[in-house]
C-alpha cells in the first residue's frame, strides 16, 4: 500500500509506519481525521492516469483517464497548498460544484481532497470551447447564435436560481463555455464564482478574470447576478459579429471603455440582428444593472426569436415543395388519364 492509498483509506497505523520510515506524506488542507468524514465524492488519486495528459481551457484543467473515461482535472498544486487564499478559492469552487446539476452546466464527478495535490474532476468535453469554435467558424448564422445563446442562458439562469442563494459566475466568456457531442453548450469553470449571500472581501481584478467580458460594476464592491447578463450580451453579439468585443484593444484597456458607457459597435448586416436580437443585447448591457433583464426573461425572449426564425426558414422552403408536389400530381394525373384514354381536360377538371 502506498502513501496515497494509506491517506485515502485512512489506515492510520500504516500512515504512522510510513512516517516512521521517513515518508513525507502530503496532507491536504481539507484532510479529515476519521474515515467516516471522508466526502462521498472523494476519488483515490491513484485512479487518475495522467500519462497522456494535455492542458485544456486556458491551462486551468488537464485531461486524465479515470476508470476508462477521459475526464478534466483541475489541480491545486503542491506549491500553493500553504496559500490560504488559493485554498479558500478551491474550497469555494468545490462547494459550488456539489450544488450544481443541470444539462447546460459541466458535470462534477468528484475530487481529491485527502492528499496533495488536491483536484476537482469534471466531465471532459472533447469538442472544446466556444472561443475555439468561433475562431474557426467566424460569425454564426442568427439561428445558430440564438440556439447557443439559449444554452448559455439556461445554464447561467439555473445558477442564478440556486437556493437559498444565487450563484454568480463572474467569469462568463467564450473560453468558459464548452461544446458537448450533441452540439449544445455547457457553462464551465467556477474558479471565481461566488454565492451572492457570501460577502466579498475585495473587488475582482483583471488578474482574476478576463476583463473583456466583465461588467463595469464587478470592479466595485457591490454587484449582483446582473453582471452575468452583461457578459452574456457581449457573447451573443460576438457570435453574430464573429470577433470579440473591442478586439482592437488590449484586454486590460476594455474596462475603461465600458466605464465610459461605450459598447461594441454593431457592424454585421442589420438583418442578422432582426426579430429583436439587437434590442435584447442592448438591454442586457445597459449601464444600469437594474434595467437588465433576468435570465428567465431572456430565455422567454430567445425562445420567441428562435421560433420566429425557424418559422420563416420553414416557409421559405415550403412554397417550393408545394409547387414541386403540384407538378408531380399533374404529371401523375396526366399519365393516368392517358393510360385510361382520358383527356387533359378531365385532368384539369379534377384539379
Amino acid at each position: 500500500m502506498g502513501e496515497h492509498d494509506a491517506i485515502f483509506y485512512k489506515k492510520n497505523d500504516v500512515i504512522k509506519l510510513l512516517e516512521k520510515h521517513g515518508a513525507k506524506l502530503l496532507m491536504a488542507p481539507m484532510h479529515v481525521n476519521h474515515a467516516r468524514e471522508v466526502p462521498e465524492y472523494e476519488i483515490n488519486p491513484k485512479e487518475l492516469d495522467f500519462t497522456n495528459s494535455v492542458e485544456i481551457t486556458k491551462g486551468t484543467f488537464c485531461i486524465a483517464l479515470w476508470r476508462g473515461t477521459e475526464v478534466a482535472v483541475k489541480k491545486l498544486g503542491e506549491d500553493v497548498i500553504s496559500d490560504e487564499e488559493k485554498v479558500k478559492a478551491f474550497r469555494d469552487e468545490l462547494a459550488l460544484f456539489q450544488k450544481i446539476r443541470h444539462p447546460n452546466v459541466v458535470q462534477f464527478l468528484g475530487a481529491v481532497t485527502q492528499s496533495s495535490p488536491m483536484m476537482i474532476v469534471t466531465e471532459y468535453l472533447p469538442k472544446g470551447d466556444l472561443r475555439d469554435f468561433l475562431k474557426r467558424k467566424g460569425a454564426l448564422k442568427p439561428s445558430t447564435a440564438v440556439r447557443f445563446a439559449l444554452d448559455i442562458a439556461r445554464g447561467v439562469g439555473y445558477l442564478h436560481e440556486n437556493k437559498p442563494s444565487p450563484i454568480i459566475h463572474r467569469d462568463l466568456e467564450p473560453s468558459n463555455i464548452l461544446r458537448d457531442d450533441s452540439g449544445h453548450l455547457k457553462v464551465a469553470d467556477f474558479g471565481v464564482s461566488k454565492l451572492l449571500a457570501v460577502k466579498e472581501d475585495k473587488p475582482l481584478t483583471c488578474h482574476d478574470t478576463s476583463c473583456r467580458y466583465v461588467a463595469p460594476e464587478v470592479f466595485r464592491q457591490e454587484y449582483d447576478t446582473k453582471v452575468d447578463v452583461f457578459s452574456f450580451a457581449l457573447i451573443l453579439q460576438e457570435m453574430i459579429e464573429g470577433c470579440p468585443p473591442f478586439s482592437a484593444k488590449q484586454d486590460n484597456e476594455v474596462p475603461k471603455v465600458y466605464a465610459a458607457k461605450e459598447r461594441p459597435p454593431f457592424r454585421a448586416p442589420a438583418k442578422h440582428y432582426s426579430y429583436g436580437i439587437r434590442e435584447l443585447i442592448e438591454e442586457c448591457w445597459n449601464e444600469n444593472p437594474a434595467k437588465r433583464p433576468t435570465f428567465r426573461q431572456i430565455i422567454t425572449r430567445l425562445e420567441s426569436i428562435y421560433n420566429t426564425i425557424s418559422h420563416k426558414r420553414h416557409w421559405k422552403v415550403r412554397p417550393l415543395k408545394c409547387f414541386q408536389n403540384l407538378e408531380a400530381l399533374l404529371k401523375r394525373d396526366h399519365s393516368n388519364g392517358s393510360s385510361r384514354g382520358g383527356s387533359s381536360r378531365s385532368t384539369s377538371s379534377r384539379i
